[in-house]
């Protein structure tokens, strides 16, 4: 034992005094000129390193090195920069004056991809028949040649065109490949913008065989968490996996076997981009669950929630900005696209959407929303339309479909008042330039046909009305002993013209087993009002006198309903009707008593008299 023991401490008295004589004898900055040369010869790009090149030998054989760049051909700045750069190297190469990196670290770096830093096409290069600068030898294919690459506390800057730049931060990354040039990257970042913040995580193997040419990505380990300003207050998070592959020419990326949550909603599918000067992108998803409300924040009030906790942070406003950012349709002038999404069920305010469907087609501004249908309590709906934000002013148009949609749901999901239920159908033609409150109450018009099954106009008995106010001009007739608070119609059917915010009712007819009317009028949907001039025939639910009774089930009543949504008021000309009524039957009975009675002078007096009036 004291033997072996003695072996050991000489061989480690051995290897320190080599190592130091090693470093005292070969100078690392003789490495320099040979490291730039050899970086450019691989791949064309110019390494700069600033001050003196130093050894470090613990715990690992190393060269330190200072400030460091990496430029592109042709580029106006680095691509890489970094404050500090270690490169661990092999031992007994250098042995024989030869240097072999095993891993190369930077820390603080800054990676611009940006127009400024991207290669710039030189005008002497040899060019190929397919229009391709010629590449000397199959070893030029493969440019990336360190087994292991470290880049800690970085920042990337990316920039696409004259689009506005997007920061990276805290970029740790650690990239390991084998001779084989299959590569592991783990990579954690964070991207902070518009006071939100991702932070994500993300392991993934790649092929490297014909990088840069190509590269292929199988994303095993996907994390994320999005935070910030109009994000719920918990955040979105959840995980995912793919496989990618980029192709340099032309330039484009395929996703495949896409698998992601958000909260608890799950989607699957593929996608793909080309990114050329015009970029075109397809995607293609499924979802068994999605949740749109856990997404926005949204929650439904509950009655006694006079002031709701605020479950969203706002986004700063910013003074005198033209447009909503989130409303700016100009950005779809810059790509073309194709979206096609299914989903089993969709919760959006609270709603149960059933099997929705929708696609859609992009081509330099002019959307096509080919597809977007569901299934919607009770009913189901269909939503095709356009936007056209190819001119300086956009142009969205609409053509719903609603068939036996429960009207009671959609009204309590955007929390207005449940005025009228029913099963609700809708087919129109609306057109307008924005997707907001705004634009709805002022700037979007088109027609409709309406209709409604089985309706209750709740807080107003129209029957009621009638028949009481009937009962206090007559007391020889009666309504019902008691009524519901509601009226109650079995089939309703109008026309509606939407202009300026406000709605025009024409053509409106209903009837039930106990009134029917007609009529017209308009909703004010931004005053929140109405105005709504009806004839009414009470048909049922009378007591009293038959004779009058009979009259009353042919004779429309005119009704005025007017005044805001919450408060109704009404307007009954009944007295009216009933005193020309009785004048009526008085001047009939006078009629036939002066036509039996037309032989004598009381009879023709009578007769004159009556036809005066």
């Amino acid at each position: 034992m004291r033997r072996l023991l003695t072996t050991l401490v000489i061989l480690l008295v051995v290897l320190v005094a080599g190592m130091s004589a090693l470093v005292l004898l070969v100078n690392p900055n003789d490495f320099r000129a040979y490291m730039v040369k050899k970086v450019e010869q691989r791949s064309g790009y110019h390494l700069t390193l600033e001050g003196d090149l130093r050894w470090h030998v613990w715990p690992q054989l190393s060269i330190l090195a200072g400030r460091m760049t990496l430029t592109a051909p042709g580029a106006n700045a680095p691509v890489v920069s970094a404050d500090n750069m270690r490169l661990d190297v092999k031992l007994l190469p250098l042995l024989s004056h030869q240097l072999y990196v095993k891993q190369v670290l930077l820390k603080n770096a800054v990676i611009r991809l940006t127009p400024d830093s991207a290669e710039q096409s030189q005008p002497d290069a040899p060019i190929a028949p397919g229009g391709y600068p010629v590449e000397d030898t199959a070893e030029a294919r493969w440019k990336f040649d360190i087994d292991n690459l470290q880049v800690v506390d970085s920042l990337l800057i990316w920039q696409r065109a004259n689009n506005e730049q997007i920061n990276v931060r805290d970029i740790n990354l650690s990239l390991q490949q084998n001779g084989h040039h299959q590569a592991q990257i783990e990579l954690s970042s964070r991207v902070n913008r518009d006071q939100r913040d991702l932070a994500f995580t993300l392991a993934a193997d790649l092929d490297l065989q014909q990088f840069p040419r190509q590269i292929g990505a199988k994303v095993t380990q996907f994390s994320y968490q999005l935070i910030g300003a109009d994000i719920p207050a918990t955040g979105i998070k959840g995980e995912g996996s793919l496989q990618a592959v980029y192709q340099q020419s032309p330039p484009q990326i395929v996703f495949n076997q896409l698998a992601i949550s958000a909260n608890d909603s799950q989607l699957s599918g593929d996608a793909s981009a080309q990114l050329g000067p015009m970029p075109a992108y397809a995607l293609n998803l499924n979802a068994t669950q999605l949740n749109l409300d856990t997404l926005s924040g949204w929650q439904i009030k509950t009655p006694d929630e006079t002031q709701p906790m605020q479950r969203v942070t706002s986004a700063p406003v910013i003074a005198n900005q033209a447009e909503d950012p989130q409303q700016n349709l100009k950005v779809l002038r810059d790509f073309n696209a194709q979206v096609s999404l299914k989903a089993d069920q969709v919760t959006y305010r609270g709603m149960n959407i059933d099997q929705l469907v929708a696609q859609a087609d992009n081509q330099q501004g002019l959307l096509m929303v080919n597809t977007l249908s569901g299934k919607l309590a009770g009913g189901d709906f269909s939503l095709p339309g356009s936007v056209d934000a190819r001119a300086g002013k956009p142009i969205i148009k609409l053509q719903p479909v609603l068939r036996q949609i429960g009207l009671g749901n959609v009204l309590k999901a955007f929390e207005m008042p449940l005025a009228l239920t029913g099963s609700f159908n809708m087919q129109g033609d609306f057109s307008g330039d924005r997707f907001n409150p705004s634009s709805f109450e002022h700037r979007w018009q088109g027609s409709a046909e309406l209709s409604m099954q089985n309706a209750q106009l709740h807080g107003l008995n129209i029957q009621q009305l009638i028949q009481q106010a009937v009962a206090r001009n007559e007391s020889s007739v009666r309504g019902q002993d008691k009524y519901q608070r509601y009226t109650e119609v079995r089939q309703m059917r109008a026309k509606a013209a939407l202009s300026k915010g406000k709605i025009t009712l024409s053509e409106l007819t209903a009837e039930s087993p106990l009134l029917a009317l007609s009529g017209g009028g308009t909703l004010d949907m931004p005053g929140r009002q109405c105005d709504m001039q009806l004839n009414v025939l009470v048909t049922g639910g009378w007591q009293g006198n038959n004779d009058l009774i009979t009259q009353l089930t042919k004779t429309p009543i005119p009704l005025r309903v007017y005044g805001p949504w919450e408060q109704l008021n009404y307007q009954l000309q009944v007295d009216q009707l009933l005193r020309k009524k009785l004048q009526d039957r008085a001047k009939d009975a006078l009629n036939k008593w002066a036509e039996k009675n037309k032989e004598s002078s009381e009879g023709q007096g009578l007769k004159k008299l009556l036809d005066k009036l």
